[in-house]
């Protein structure tokens, strides 16, 4: 019952509820993706799917703040846009945003509920703190966070649903564009930046 078959359980249920949402997704369904041993996974998850499904939630989140980074509010945003694209390019289009497919399919009374406000509340809050140190008012970085991740969640959605990544980069590229002429510290030479690409593997 090794920690590398806990990890694996983990990206295969974030995967899986990406692609399914949280109803649709199943302990077998888990272990037919992982490879795990059938009985590993009540040994690694004592409170059941729920469980499962909170920390591979948590592990998604992370990776997307990793990738979010910190200030400069562009190099946030881009990457941000970037770690997403990055996981509809691996996942080859059959896959969206874990988050916000467990958020469409729970209750607010569920207690999957709060682990999907927080992961969105913590990027945005990596978002907002980047705007406020770019000279944004508190009220003007909060809006502006919640329209980099609206934008992004909605363009994922586009890009799945189009088996293409043009339209992700044409919102992101106007989110950009928007936020280079709109963030009162933004330097002249970034205003003339191109777009990010993420229609390009910077995933190393």
């Amino acid at each position: 019952m090794t920690n590398d078959s806990r990890e694996k359980m983990v990206r295969a249920a974030a995967l899986l509820l990406a692609e399914r949402g949280y109803a649709a997704t199943s302990f077998q369904d888990v272990i037919a993706r992982s490879g795990a041993p059938r009985g590993s996974i009540y040994h690694h998850f004592p409170g059941g799917k729920e469980q499962l499904a909170a920390e591979a939630l948590r592990w998604y989140a992370g990776r997307t703040r990793t990738g979010i980074g910190g200030a400069p509010a562009l190099d946030a945003v881009a990457g941000y846009f970037t770690a997403t694209a990055n996981w509809l390019r691996k996942n080859e289009f059959q896959a969206g945003c874990p988050v916000a497919g467990v958020a469409l399919d729970v209750g607010q009374d569920d207690p999957l509920h709060a682990v999907v406000a927080a992961a969105f509340a913590d990027w945005r809050g990596v978002l907002e703190s980047a705007f406020a140190a770019e000279g944004c008012p508190q009220a003007t970085a909060r809006a502006l966070a919640a329209l980099v991740i609206a934008s992004a969640e909605g363009a994922l959605l586009l890009a799945r649903a189009e088996r293409d990544l043009r339209p992700y980069q044409d919102v992101a590229d106007q989110v950009l564009a928007h936020l280079r002429a709109t963030l009162p510290a933004t330097h002249p030479h970034d205003r003339d930046k191109s777009s990010i690409l993420v229609l390009e593997d910077n995933s190393g």
